[in-house]
């Protein structure tokens, strides 16, 4: 399902100019899951993927004069319809972290895929936003395998004090147990 060049094939795919090449692709080993709703708070529209791929125009709304210059990054968004859409090859570095460290391990861009959900640290996430993504992680887990049950984890916890996604309404243990269930 993730062809040669790391693309997934299950989804839309809409290049970002925004990552690099990573300086070691058989280090994949995390999967960071995120939250990101443009404008805040608000989902559907086409400011996610204009965001991502620097094309987001600073006046279709004032949240986006602050951040239109970003130049940000994730490998995928999965839309409230279960919807997959590839930004960057996942054997590329996407710029989804920031400042960032796992189990004492800075710089998380380096050897994570970071995973977006269209959504907010307030709004529960739809089903189909729970099955697509345990069906690309457990795809991921497939080509990856350095990434484990154990070394998912979000944005708040490699980030803490600075990110709060993807918030407390994250149902963890209906993921893992989607996970658990799709890998029998």
């Amino acid at each position: 399902m993730i062809d040669q060049s790391g693309w997934y094939q299950r989804a839309k795919h809409v290049p970002s100019p925004f990552f690099d090449k990573r300086s070691d692709a058989s280090d994949i080993s995390l999967l960071v899951v995120h939250n990101i709703s443009l404008p805040p708070g608000q989902f559907g529209g086409p400011y996610i993927e204009q965001f991502f791929t620097g094309k987001l125009d600073a006046n279709a709304h004032p949240f986006f004069k602050v951040i239109h210059n970003m130049g940000v990054s994730a490998h995928c968004l999965i839309r409230r319809d279960g919807e997959v859409i590839q930004f960057v090859s996942f054997l590329d570095r996407a710029w989804h972290a920031g400042k960032s460290s796992f189990a004492g391990r800075e710089k998380c861009n380096d050897y994570s895929i970071g995973i977006e959900l269209e959504g907010s640290d307030f709004v529960a996430y739809t089903e189909e936003q729970y099955q697509a993504l345990s069906a690309l992680t457990q795809t991921l887990m497939a080509r990856f395998p350095a990434i484990t049950a154990p070394r998912i984890t979000g944005h708040q916890y490699i980030a803490p004090l600075r990110k709060t996604d993807p918030g407390l309404v994250f149902d963890w243990r209906r993921f893992r147990q989607l996970l658990s269930e799709k890998s029998q």
